[in-house]
């Protein structure tokens, strides 16, 4: 009978992770190892496979068909490694907590976020409020949510700032910038105020000496993308999960002026929650980071 290999779980975060940061010297700081500790690990794991997992692209790094195929099976293999570990450490965590989250994340962060939480935490009842930042930090400080992500500074009691989000002018891609305007005023559509991004867009036209007006505000995000989507103006807003018919629009190309990045936070409503609030805690932050990575929307704190 062939001896099977078994592969090192540890080895195998060390490959994921730097491909996921786009470098092993970003997996090393991140993982708090050395350069060469890191590369004696890859070189570990090619061994095991038997074929070689990475080959120079330029100036970088690039993955082999082995590679590509070994990644894959390797988050899986860790995504489970994980739920394991998590599930029988926190089956005895039992409580409720009450998390709120912009628009911006509800549709495909929030399941998969509470579909790894519920499955580690079985016991632990979670109930979500979706609603604007403002509203939100309103209720993270009065007690009637345990934590809240939210756009927006982080100046309040127990806040973390997580990330610096690019702003982008977000309109159709046929959209003929404001030389397509002749002496008309730009049209904005935009979420009632008090609204971060709205306020950043217009202080942004009025500096740049920019005619505007409104033609369209509603409370939702999906108000908000279908008026764009009609062609009845454009907006201010990150580029997660914007819709596939829209573009981020060039300021030079369109004569926009440029845009300031937006903070996202989280915000707590005590410093030490309770042991099922952390938890679900570190799953956002987690599921945070991997969201902003993947969207090229900003940069995250080093």
């Amino acid at each position: 009978m062939a001896v099977r290999t078994n592969l090192d779980m540890d080895v195998l975060r060390t490959f994921v992770t730097g491909f996921e940061l786009g470098s092993f010297a970003r997996a090393a700081d991140r993982l708090g190892r050395s350069q060469s500790a890191v590369s004696t690990q890859l070189r570990k794991l090619e061994e095991q496979i038997g074929q070689p997992l990475v080959q120079k692209s330029g100036r970088g790094l690039a993955l082999t068909t082995a590679g590509e195929g070994l990644l894959s099976y390797a988050k899986r293999l860790l995504e489970l490694n994980d739920e394991a570990v998590d599930t029988i450490r926190g089956s005895g965590l039992e409580g409720w907590v009450r998390l709120g989250l912009p628009q911006d994340f509800a549709d495909t962060f929030l399941p998969a976020v509470l579909g790894l939480f519920s499955r580690a935490h079985p016991n632990v009842r979670v109930e979500v409020q979706v609603d604007r930042s403002v509203p939100l930090v309103e209720k993270t400080i009065k007690g009637d949510l345990d934590m809240a992500l939210v756009w927006g500074d982080g100046s309040a009691p127990h806040a973390q700032r997580l990330a610096d989000l690019s702003i982008s002018w977000i309109g159709r891609p046929d959209w003929g910038g404001l030389q397509s305007l002749g002496q008309e005023p730009l049209p904005l559509v935009a979420f009632e105020p008090p609204c971060s991004f709205r306020t950043a867009g217009i202080a942004a036209l009025d500096e740049a000496g920019i005619p505007w007006r409104l033609v369209f505000t509603t409370p939702s995000l999906s108000g908000l993308w279908a008026a764009v989507e009609a062609g009845l103006g454009i907006t201010l807003r990150t580029t997660i999960n914007m819709p596939k018919t829209l573009a981020a629009l060039d300021p030079v190309a369109t004569g926009l002026p440029a845009l300031p990045a937006i903070p996202l936070a989280l915000h707590r409503a005590e410093a030490q929650p309770h042991a099922a609030v952390k938890r679900l805690t570190d799953i956002v932050l987690e599921a945070i980071d991997e969201e902003i990575r993947y969207s090229h929307a900003g940069s995250l704190p080093s």
